[in-house]
């Protein structure tokens, strides 16, 4: 882990620096010997807009790359040629890091992303993450969807030519433009065998239906080339069913379930499991408190209404059991006798995986799993990266501290 080597002109300026910040977490991974453990956290996240000036110079389109360079300046901390939304993840600016990030000194080179993610990564005790953006969870409701387009082939590019060639512990499933089902298997083909490209995500805030013809060709392509395919939640206070709210608080907590629940709801009952058996599917950034909900109440409906989905052969539920699911933002408030029943139902010791959400204001350190009295070690090293290894079909790639660590234990031992 590098240590505070850059000098702030401004010393309290230190004290927005992601090494300072996480010094708490810093703490508990070395208490915890997390250097035993490989740690791969499947669901973390970049500020793509504080880049978007580099990302706008692999916009293929003429006319929307001129858009974007005649419109460099932000709106809100957004580009203007993104969509925005309507929401207080920072509540209320108590969360200083969204706003004063910024401030954080880094080297010419790497790229900032790469110097910040590795910074907090070694802090937290994580080895391997699998990198989304964050304004662009929204994109999938862009009301044009070849700005969609435009911006998802930029920013993969950008992507994988600036920060995935460059670390190997930084991987990502790349965005896929599904409001475009051509411009998405395109982007698959492009990008699928790319350094670092694990998989391709799905945003689900957006309006297309998974089951549609058009996708058919996207998901065998998948398959064949044996990359998994992800769906990750956000909300839309703009919904017309979630807009009935009037607190942040219930938009939040309904979206990023509720768009997730209908996506796989329409994979299963379409027989999309059964069309494309060996694609494997992630649901992510919806928590878990859902799955017990989905399992018994399509079971239920299926026993009733069989007829309707010819092409299963098992239970809801059961298909359920097969797909993977990421943990944050794990429901750990109130009886924890309903999160270890939760684990049962879904198989967590084999398809749910450690998600930390940083640096969003709702993050989980891997302590989140590690701590859990349910689980012996064998299970939480599964989740903490065993079962996103098997997933993503990567080799461990381990952090320099903790290869330093295990290496000072071993010679301590002699």
């Amino acid at each position: 882990m590098d240590t505070l080597d850059i000098k702030y002109r401004d010393p309290a300026q230190q004290e927005f620096d992601s090494r300072t910040l996480l010094k708490n977490a810093e703490r508990q991974a070395r208490q915890r010997h997390y250097e035993d453990i490989f740690i791969c956290d499947v669901d973390a996240h970049h500020y793509e807009n504080e880049s978007f000036d580099q990302i706008a110079q692999f916009i293929e389109d003429p006319v929307i790359r001129q858009t974007a360079a005649a419109k460099k300046g932000m709106s809100a901390g957004r580009p203007t040629l993104m969509n925005s939304q309507v929401g207080f993840q920072d509540v209320a600016g108590r969360v200083t890091r969204y706003t004063l990030r910024r401030l954080e000194k880094s080297p010419p080179s790497p790229h900032r992303d790469i110097t910040l993610t590795k910074r907090w990564m070694d802090a937290i005790g994580i080895d391997v993450i699998c990198l989304f953006p964050t304004p662009m969870l929204n994109l999938g409701l862009h009301p044009q969807v070849e700005a969609e387009v435009a911006i998802a082939r930029a920013y993969n590019r950008w992507l994988c030519d600036t920060i995935l060639d460059a670390e190997p512990r930084l991987k990502s499933m790349l965005y896929l433009p599904f409001n475009d089902p051509e411009a998405t298997y395109k982007v698959v083909k492009d990008f699928g065998a790319r350094k670092g490209v694990v998989g391709f995500m799905v945003t689900s805030a957006r309006y297309k239906p998974v089951y549609d013809n058009a996708y058919m060709k996207t998901y065998a392509l998948l398959e064949e080339m044996g990359l998994p395919l992800s769906f990750h939640a956000a909300y839309s206070w703009d919904d017309r069913l979630v807009g009935n709210a009037n607190r942040f608080i219930t938009v939040h907590a309904l979206g990023f379930t509720v768009f997730n629940m209908v996506n796989l709801a329409n994979w299963i009952v379409n027989g999309l499991p059964e069309r494309f058996p060996k694609l494997k599917v992630m649901w992510i950034e919806s928590g878990l408190a859902w799955i017990p909900f989905m399992m018994q109440r399509f079971d239920n409906e299926y026993m009733m209404r069989s007829s309707e989905c010819p092409s299963l052969k098992m239970k809801p539920s059961d298909y359920m059991r097969q797909m993977y699911f990421t943990s944050q933002p794990m429901e750990m408030v109130g009886n924890r006798t309903t999160l270890e029943d939760t684990f049962r139902m879904m198989n967590a010791e084999t398809q749910l995986c450690y998600a930390s959400d940083y640096p969003h204001w709702d993050m989980d350190l891997p302590s989140t799993i590690y701590d859990l009295p349910f689980l012996n070690d064998h299970q939480k090293r599964n989740i903490l990266g065993g079962n996103a290894q098997r997933f993503f079909n990567i080799e461990p790639v381990w952090s320099d501290w903790k290869v330093q660590a295990r290496a000072a234990k071993q010679a301590a031992a002699q």
